[in-house]
């Protein structure tokens, strides 16, 4: 009879153990999609802060040095063929083009316009929900990360054949202006 709780007393323990590796891989599949998810959500912002810096720069609301500048660094920042290191250098490229081009004197003639007060609204929020899904996006990777790092779930391979994710490191601070 002693033999038979060992036995069930093991199988419990192993049947623990395997939901204790179920959830794990429950957990970073899930981690997984929200990464997904935040790195959609920052696409779409980053596009949107793009347009609307392309909209700010062809609009002759400022001057024609900044003007070219903020439409140039616009359109590297939204350029589709890049890589994702390219495409973080060109997203900080355009963060500094705005931060040069948008001084609070300008801003604040530019502000005198109807049309410029609504671009440089749009622009404000666009540049926020840059940053509020950059964060997000960084702390869902430097969650799976840590998950990742757990010996149970490299030894057993839990990540399956995904790719360590990356963090989306670029200068998303807003001008002053």
């Amino acid at each position: 009879m002693s033999g038979w709780v060992g036995v069930v007393a093991l199988a419990l323990v192993a049947l623990a153990f395997v939901g204790y590796l179920s959830m794990t891989a429950g957990r970073l599949d899930h981690l997984h999609r929200r990464i997904e998810s935040a790195r959609s959500t920052l696409d779409a912002h980053l596009l949107r802060r793009a347009t609307v810096s392309a909209e700010l720069g062809t609009s002759a609301l400022l001057d024609p040095a900044a003007s070219l500048v903020l439409a140039a660094s616009a359109h590297d920042a939204s350029r589709p063929d890049l890589d994702d290191g390219a495409r973080m250098q060109a997203e900080s490229d355009l963060t500094a083009a705005l931060v040069a081009a948008l001084d609070p004197e300008d801003v604040a003639e530019v502000a005198k316009v109807a049309v410029g007060a609504d671009l440089l609204g749009d622009l404000a929020a666009a540049c926020r929900r840059v940053q509020l899904s950059r964060r997000f996006h960084n702390d869902a990777v430097r969650a799976c990360r840590q998950v990742r790092r757990q010996r149970l779930v490299r030894l057993f391979r839990l990540a399956g054949h995904t790719a360590m994710p990356q963090p989306w490191e670029m200068d998303d601070s807003t001008p002053l202006g």
